[in-house]
């Protein structure tokens, strides 16, 4: 799909173009979500540039990721997507900043990028450099959003895990966790690529040429450093919980291991007794005893109690 934001207008516009397809003037966004090869082609003609491919894309090399060539600058960063799903993922995304105009390259749907389009015409995004950094901001809020979801969890687990009543389920806990933690891991990667596009972002020439731009590219740098930091805190945070519930359910192991274990050598005297007055020989001193019998229970209910006191003295029970 190719979707073009101009100047101005409300909304994107869908466009379908040919072999002579070119931009309105007054457009400075184009946005290629799962494009066909010959959308991609139209848009590579109407802007004289190469765009790289989605294998290009995925490459971990600086050098295939960001670069400048024919005087536009390519940026390639890993975003998370599909953060509220049960399987969060991340995604690759390309900006191209060329002459004023902003191109995207994307290949799954991306919420930062329809709040940042809603908002774009009220904001007077007048160029493509305005509307990079604009979507940068949305991007970084987003994330900054995705992390706070991630703590709200935590926090629920927190609860859970601390103040649940005796022998309570600790799955749900556990799922909460894991999805924390699988969100705030991807957060953080999704923050460190970024992190690396703001920093090449200083070279492109619309960006470094005005100071309005660089300072607030400077400062989404530091909104970028400070969620980094805190998405690794409240990584380590996850992990504590992970423990603590992982602790909590080994007690509860060895107290239902203990039980059984009391159990057994409890009833394992008389059942001792039981069995030995339980053999049919024709020659047995209490056979016919008239106390035989009451004799045989009190001894079972004494070597039964007898562990039990034990026990207790000794602090296990």
């Amino acid at each position: 799909m190719l979707k073009v934001l101009r100047r101005g207008v409300r909304c994107f516009e869908v466009e379908a173009p040919g072999a002579d397809w070119r931009p309105e003037p007054d457009a400075i966004w184009i946005d290629l979500v799962n494009p066909t090869r010959e959308e991609e082609l139209a848009v590579e003609a109407a802007i004289g540039l190469d765009l790289p491919t989605q294998k290009e894309m995925e490459a971990l090399e600086p050098s295939s990721r960001l670069y400048q060539e024919g005087g536009a600058t390519f940026m390639t960063a890993t975003l998370l997507a599909h953060a509220t799903d049960v399987k969060p993922n991340t995604t690759p995304v390309t900006f191209v900043l060329a002459k004023g105009l902003l191109v995207t390259l994307r290949y799954d749907e991306l919420r930062a990028f329809s709040v940042f389009a809603d908002r774009a015409p009220e904001s007077e995004a007048a160029s493509g450099t305005a509307a990079l950094l604009g979507l940068m901001d949305a991007i970084v809020e987003r994330l900054s959003e995705v992390l706070g979801g991630a703590s709200a969890q935590m926090d629920a687990a927190s609860t859970g895990i601390f103040e649940r009543p005796q022998s309570g389920n600790f799955r749900p806990v556990l799922t909460q966790l894991a999805h924390a933690q699988s969100v705030t891991a991807l957060t953080r990667s999704s923050l460190v690529s970024l992190a690396r596009l703001l920093s090449f972002a200083t070279l492109a020439r619309e960006i470094s040429g005005d100071p309005d731009c660089r300072a607030h590219l400077d400062s989404l740098q530091r909104d970028a450093q400070s969620l980094t930091e805190h998405a690794s805190f409240q990584s380590s945070q996850i992990a504590f919980l992970l423990d603590a519930a992982l602790g909590l359910i080994n007690i509860e192991q060895n107290g239902i291991i203990k039980f059984f274990s009391v159990v057994a050598v409890v009833f394992l005297p008389p059942t001792l007794v039981a069995s030995i007055y339980g053999m049919n020989f024709d020659v047995m001193p209490e056979l016919h005893w008239m106390l035989g019998y009451p004799f045989a229970l009190g001894l079972m209910v004494i070597s039964a109690v007898l562990p039990v006191l034990w026990f207790k003295a000794r602090g296990w029970l």
